[in-house]
């Protein structure tokens, strides 16, 4: 184990109607709130929580896996969906949930600010929607989401994670650099670490982290959302321009104390190109898993297992990976209070 101190549709698939369907009749509504007791059972539940950044009320849903007992801290992975998307439509996507029963972790996913539960985005400093727009302090509110899991249920300070999806990527990057005492490690899938609207102005970009965080990013390449070598979305035709992953990466890099060569290699018959320093700061990595034929999808089995036999990312599992990066990972000192 490591120590840090201080410290477009993926090719062959077209989801169809009852697919979404499916994940549409998961959303909000059905979910109990947190029993008040020290064990409670094992399940998804809805946590309010009340904040001061400038939203009142806001939720999460909490999973706890079966096996949680009360004078056993646990880590926590906290994660975020991308835009226009909820908690529990990612849990479904992601399986972290699944995955959570079988490894022995909790799992938070915070929910963004949007319309009626839908809708939702995050304010990741240069992107997106309503949450941007009105400045929402979504750091912060995931600050207290952290807080909240602990003052619930045993959590171990120095194993907490934060895993994003798109628009949830970018507020993981935001959170990582301004908090990243607060963390073990981060995951990001089709994130960006900032963008610009007004092509006459410098990008947006994420501030010095205070110490090396390890960083797992994922990125399709061909995302027609956020593309992976930058620049404006071909598919929403607006005027956003993305850094791009290798910018992403060069941060993280830098900020991690990381050398200039990583350890290169493919997979899944050259379909995934992995990039990995190793050698950074404090046992801090940072790597990169390029994805090709992916697009805007968080590459997990609920996708990818209805790919072809035949497509050499058929059954990829980029939740179980993210977690194998995780459990790497054990902060000393963690600055969570």
């Amino acid at each position: 184990m490591n120590v840090v101190s201080g410290m477009v549709m993926p090719k062959s698939i077209a989801i169809n109607m009852c697919l979404w369907l499916t994940v549409l009749l998961t959303l909000p509504g059905c979910l109990s709130t947190l029993p008040g007791i020290p064990e409670p059972p094992t399940g998804t539940y809805r946590v309010t929580t009340v904040t001061t950044y400038n939203r009142g009320q806001r939720t999460f849903l909490l999973h706890v896996p079966p096996n949680y007992h009360a004078d056993k801290a646990l880590p926590l992975v906290v994660v975020l969906h991308g835009a226009f998307s909820t908690g529990r439509q990612t849990e479904t996507e992601t399986g972290f949930s699944k995955l959570a029963d079988s490894k022995g972790f909790l799992v938070a996913y915070p929910e963004g600010i949007g319309l009626f539960g839908l809708l939702q985005h995050w304010n990741a400093g240069h992107c997106c929607g309503k949450a941007a727009d009105d400045q929402v302090d979504d750091v912060g509110f995931l600050s207290e989401v952290i807080r909240s899991v602990r003052s619930k249920l045993a959590v171990d300070p120095g194993r907490i994670y934060m895993a994003g999806m798109s628009n949830g990527g970018m507020l993981t990057y935001r959170f990582a650099a301004e908090r990243s005492a607060d963390l073990a490690a981060a995951a990001v899938v089709s994130g960006a670490i900032g963008s610009v609207v007004d092509q006459g102005k410098e990008p947006w970009k994420l501030p010095q982290p205070e110490s090396p965080v390890p960083i797992i990013a994922f990125h399709g390449l061909v995302d027609d959302s956020v593309p992976a070598n930058g620049g404006v979305s071909p598919r929403k035709k607006g005027k956003r321009s993305y850094l791009a992953v290798a910018d992403a990466i060069d941060f993280w890099r830098n900020a991690d104390g990381c050398g200039a060569m990583p350890v290169a290699t493919l997979s899944n018959n050259g379909s995934v190109k992995r990039q990995v320093w190793d050698n950074c700061r404090n046992g801090s990595t940072v790597e990169a898993v390029i994805l090709s034929g992916w697009g805007h999808q968080w590459p997990a089995p609920w996708f990818t297992d209805r790919l072809g036999t035949d497509d050499p990312l058929r059954s990829f599992d980029a939740t179980l990976q993210i977690w194998t990066f995780f459990s790497r990972f054990h902060r000393l000192n963690p600055g969570v209070q």
